[in-house]
């Protein structure tokens, strides 16, 4: 026991921006699924778990789905109040002179945040991507840094960005698990994605010395007017990449993500994508804990300035369940240190919650302090001896 508490008092909750990936095998029979697409993978959201792939990490050009990780970025900045979906973004001579699709911004024209998303998400625009690259980070160099660092955090190891929006250069490749990975960091994290990339048609007003004109966006995302559940999120094409997806839906409480690569044309990467999603929805389901159960007595505290510490469960625990799996044979155990000794601080770890399904460990979460108690001091001491004195 004295092993276990040392133990405890030893490990902190390590804080990530990114939830914890359990990987679990593809079902037995996946290799019934025929795929013509170069590269494909299919993963469940909330657990990171990898239901269906084909030459997942082969490294190819990612085209126009690049632009979840620019996506991801404006989000995190929006989160972290460093712009507003109001502010106005001026656009450069190099932001309008992007080729491929665009909006057609003219230099020195402003747009504000919001519709530089819509432009993104709907109409996949290289113009508003470069643009509000430039607006974030100062230069479209600067930001595409901040994207390869935040792909290396994500644990996207098969990825180099060497730009914002996805033109083909050389040197820039991805790989369809990478995608699948910056795209949960994104639908997990910033769901208010769906509400720009669910759109079929919108339109937007350019203002310019010639005066106003309104120009249509046009969602490149064909699943969004027919597949049940979908949440988006992005294409991509170009003639070395061919034809690119990741698409995302959500059924009773669980998010797939399909992506597909180098399909040979337009059509075979949607049917390829929905064929992939059907197969998970028909297969799998999630078992989660919320933990709203747990029992929540303060732990005696040693040396302290607080007699007891409270504590909660920081994660809830998602685990992905195959056809043959049976939720209500998972179980699990709970175990919390029976006293500890301070200093402690907030999310320090004090216990853990493991899950076993016939028997097997499938994964645990950190029971951890929900407060920081300071080691008492002489006064303290004093303070306490006078109120028990006086009590």
């Amino acid at each position: 026991m004295k092993r276990f508490l040392a133990l405890l008092m030893c490990v902190t909750l390590l804080m990530t921006s990114f939830m914890k990936v359990n990987v679990y095998a593809a079902p037995e029979d996946s290799g019934k699924l025929e795929i013509t697409s170069q590269s494909v993978v299919l993963i469940e959201g909330s657990t990171g778990a990898i239901i269906y792939e084909k030459n997942k990490d082969e490294k190819l050009r990612p085209a126009s789905i690049t632009k979840i990780m620019t996506l991801l970025l404006i989000f995190e900045a929006l989160d972290k109040g460093q712009i507003k979906l109001t502010d106005q973004v001026t656009v450069s001579e190099h932001a309008a002179s992007m080729g491929g699709s665009q909006v057609y911004l003219e230099p020195f024209e402003t747009q504000d945040v919001n519709t530089m998303i819509k432009c993104i998400s709907i109409a996949s625009a290289n113009d508003a991507s470069v643009a509000m690259a430039e607006f974030i980070a100062g230069s479209e160099e600067e930001f595409v840094a901040r994207m390869n660092a935040k792909a290396k955090e994500l644990g996207m190891v098969n990825t180099t960005f060497v730009n914002c929006c996805g033109l083909d250069v050389d040197g820039h490749y991805s790989s369809a698990y990478d995608v699948a990975l910056m795209s949960r960091e994104l639908i997990t994290q910033h769901p208010e994605i769906s509400t720009y990339s669910t759109v079929w048609m919108d339109t937007i007003i350019h203002t310019t010395k010639k005066g106003q004109t309104e120009f249509g966006l046009t969602n490149t995302n064909k699943l969004i007017r027919f597949y049940n559940g979908i949440t988006g999120l992005k294409t991509g094409s170009t003639g070395l990449a061919k034809y690119c997806l990741s698409a995302s839906a959500k059924r009773e409480g669980m998010d797939l993500i399909a992506v597909v690569m180098a399909a040979p044309d337009t059509k075979t990467r949607f049917s390829e994508a929905s064929k992939l999603l059907d197969y998970g929805f028909a297969n799998c389901s999630i078992f989660s804990d919320a933990n709203e159960d747990l029992v929540k007595t303060p732990i005696p505290v040693k040396k302290g300035v607080a007699e007891g510490i409270n504590y909660r469960v920081n994660d809830s625990f998602s685990y992905l369940c195959l056809k043959d799996t049976n939720p209500a044979e998972i179980t699990k155990e709970v175990t919390i240190a029976e006293s500890v000794t301070a200093p402690i601080k907030e999310n320090d770890k004090v216990g853990e919650i493991t899950y076993q399904l016939k028997g097997k460990k499938i994964g645990s979460v950190d029971i951890v302090a929900a407060e920081t108690v300071e080691k008492a001091k002489l006064k303290d001491y004093f303070k306490f001896v006078f109120q028990k004195f006086i009590f």
